[in-house]
């Protein structure tokens, strides 16, 4: 419960900061992140790749120039979809952003009866803040953490965050799941989910 209520408090702190930083900031960030993912051996030998499409009014890392570059290399991309009902995410084939909508859940989705994207290289996962371990805070909702395991492996995991929401340690519970790697504007680190001091890609 006190884990829970620390991540709660967490989370609270993060969306409030990220909504006070001015969106060209972001956006700034946003780039050195796609060039560093660009850059990352998982992200350049990938033929598949899961992103998220930016919500803007939140200030999320925005990686649509990074959708525009592996589309015009080959690689076949995939946007998270939700089925409320049955409480699923998956990943689904979108060969054109335009066809991206919003679908109730307040951010944009690939359109209904998309293919699923499968298997995946690499998973690109938000995140609020993150630690060295690789655990993240998300908005609270666990979508990605119940989903990753279905995907990885072999899909190798990244979380894109700005530096500046890299924290010392994120409370877990048990089904939290740590990515494998993480990118900031201003390093990439392996995730050492043992506790071990984090390596520099």
């Amino acid at each position: 419960m006190i884990r829970r209520k620390v991540k709660a408090e967490l989370r609270k702190r993060f969306r409030g900061l990220r909504k006070t930083t001015p969106a060209s900031s972001c956006l700034e960030r946003s780039e050195k992140i796609v060039r560093a993912l660009l850059e990352h051996p998982a992200v350049a030998a990938a033929s598949s790749v899961a992103l998220f499409w930016p919500i803007e009014q939140r200030h999320e890392v925005d990686l649509r120039s990074l959708d525009a570059t592996l589309r015009a290399r080959g690689v076949a991309l995939g946007y998270p979809a939700i089925d409320g009902e049955a409480g699923v995410m998956t990943f689904r084939r979108v060969d054109d952003t335009a066809a991206l909508a919003e679908a109730g859940l307040g951010f944009a989705e690939p359109a209904p009866g998309s293919p699923e994207l499968a298997p995946l290289d690499v998973v690109v996962v938000p995140a609020l803040a993150i630690d060295p371990r690789g655990h993240r805070v998300g908005y609270g909702a666990g979508w990605y953490d119940r989903t990753l395991g279905r995907y990885a492996p072999p899909a190798c995991t990244i979380a894109v965050a700005f530096d500046w929401q890299l924290v010392v340690e994120v409370p877990t519970v048990e089904t939290d799941r740590a990515v494998d790697w993480i990118v900031t504007d201003a390093r990439v680190l392996r995730a050492s989910p043992d506790g071990a001091p984090p390596s520099d890609a």
